[in-house]
């Protein structure tokens, strides 16, 4: 039967035969709904154009308003494989002509998961679920231990990795320009797009992925791990840049754990490091997946509470100029010009300025998806409300991500060049993000009480004599570009 590919299933292990039949679609509604980062945008068409020319006659490819237009326009019975949002999910469900097959492009399997969950009566914790996913996979296990005796690994190596050469970068080609014109033309018409056009950066091609994860086995692999740095003039530090490969559907998860793993057990990386990447991969990434849908629509919907405000639009559209932060303006000038940062970036300055200044959690997340070329509902619930935006029901983390300015200061070298001061709380050269992180715990004192993992941050809020003039100064800040 022909299989339908979703944007994010472009890869080989999305067809059970490399000659099956395949249904391509095209929404331009998906962009007339959401206005998307666009370099988000080029990525997505091109892979699909690119995998309908790889194809050739085995696919049908369609550029349609909607995807029931196109299967309309196709007209025969499909199926595909189960999709990755709520809203595909259900839309899929509803069409008479498709069949809705199990999900792929994770290690896990949903069964699995809700088995293990279940068992858990609601302690389903991501550190549980990485050892169970160790075991049941056969990932970095000597007999029936964990390589090295534990089972999360210490960096061993605290040196600062410098020059490491930059990923491949890929060739354009005349897929890219016509998708290039196609959006311009859709500006031209009214479809609205966030951040800057450039060259394509990230992979649409398996090719292109392949190439781009050996590049990272052997050169970043042996440093991964050092996972909370951030540096102005070093987007990728050791850094995958595997994250849209793995969410376009052109790399598979446990293949690339499995080749981490021969470098280790080669000698050519340090156990640390493949057991960091091993944890991200077939832990962290798979875990927010299924919680996604074992919670389903009960996640995030408790996570909203009242009195939290809008994302302001010098946020929302990127205007990293009027920043003076220079933190946060380097991290809203990044996501504008590629469309991507690594995660510390995410969590401790974009994810933290928003738990700090109370914006709603459901926003964060659309804006997540729609700013990052990897961004996925699924996986920026669980980073974005679970994470940064410690809005989540108890199952992801027991520690809020809110960091003020000296934690900014430790694992950065932002802040010898900013007008703000992060030591200072209060005043005019009071970093923004100091003052915030108290301003946040002193409001939000109540909610975190009894959390043992923010029993130290508590203590030190109770001992800050002018905390009712913080709050005072970080109210008046409001929602205006610090």
């Amino acid at each position: 039967m022909r299989r339908w590919l979703f944007a994010d299933q472009l890869g080989p292990h999305f067809l059970d035969a490399a000659h099956q039949p395949v249904l391509l679609i095209e929404s331009k509604a998906v962009f007339r709904r959401r206005a998307f980062h666009r370099q988000k945008a080029h990525l997505v068409l091109s892979a699909i154009r690119h995998r309908a020319a790889e194809l050739g006659d085995h696919a049908v490819h369609l550029k349609t308003e909607t995807y029931r237009e196109g299967l309309r326009q196709y007209g025969e019975v499909v199926e595909v494989c189960h999709p990755t949002s709520r809203r595909a999910r259900d839309f899929v469900r509803a069409q008479e002509k498709v069949t809705v097959l199990p999900a792929r492009g994770f290690v896990t399997s949903q069964e699995d998961f809700a088995t293990w969950a279940d068992r858990r009566r609601g302690a389903a914790r991501l550190d549980d679920f990485y050892q169970h996913a160790r075991q049941a996979h056969r990932v970095l296990m000597d007999g029936d231990e964990p390589a090295g005796g534990r089972w999360q690994v210490r960096v061993a190596d605290a040196t600062r990795p410098r020059e490491l050469p930059t990923p491949p970068t890929p060739v354009e080609d005349d897929i890219d320009a016509e998708v290039r014109d196609d959006l311009d033309r859709w500006a031209a018409e009214g479809v609205e797009f966030i951040g800057r056009d450039g060259p394509r950066q990230f992979p649409v091609t398996r090719a292109e992925a392949l190439d781009r994860q050996q590049h990272f086995l052997v050169h970043r692999l042996p440093h991964f791990g050092r996972s909370d740095e951030m540096l102005a003039d070093d987007p990728w530090l050791a850094h995958s840049g595997l994250s849209t490969s793995f969410n376009l559907g052109l790399l598979e998860p446990l293949p690339a754990v499995r080749q981490a793993e021969e470098e280790y057990r080669a000698g050519h990386a340090p156990l640390s490091s493949v057991e960091r990447f091993a944890r991200q991969v077939i832990g962290w990434r798979d875990y927010l997946w299924h919680l996604y849908w074992y919670l389903d629509a009960g996640y995030p919907a408790g996570s909203q509470r009242p009195g939290q405000g809008s994302i302001p639009e010098w946020f929302a559209k990127l205007d990293a100029e009027s920043v003076h932060a220079r933190c946060l303006s380097n991290a809203l000038a990044a996501v504008r010009d590629s469309g991507w940062a690594h995660h510390a970036v995410r969590q401790a300055l974009l994810g933290n300025y928003g738990v700090q200044r109370g914006w709603r959690p459901t926003e964060m997340v659309d804006w997540f998806q729609r700013a990052f070329v990897d961004g996925q509902e699924w996986a920026m619930i669980g980073n974005v409300v679970g994470m940064a935006r410690h809005a989540e029901l108890g199952s992801v983390t027991t520690e809020a991500y809110a960091v003020s300015g000296t934690h900014i200061n430790r694992t950065s070298d932002f802040c010898g060049a900013c007008r703000y001061d992060p030591k200072q709380r209060l005043g005019a050269d009071a970093c923004p993000f100091t003052g915030g992180y108290w301003a946040y715990l002193h409001q939000a004192r109540e909610r975190l009480h009894g959390n043992v993992r923010m029993t130290r941050a508590l203590k030190q809020l109770a001992q800050i004599p002018d905390v009712h003039e913080i709050v005072t100064q970080e109210r008046a800040r409001g929602d205006c570009a610090p």
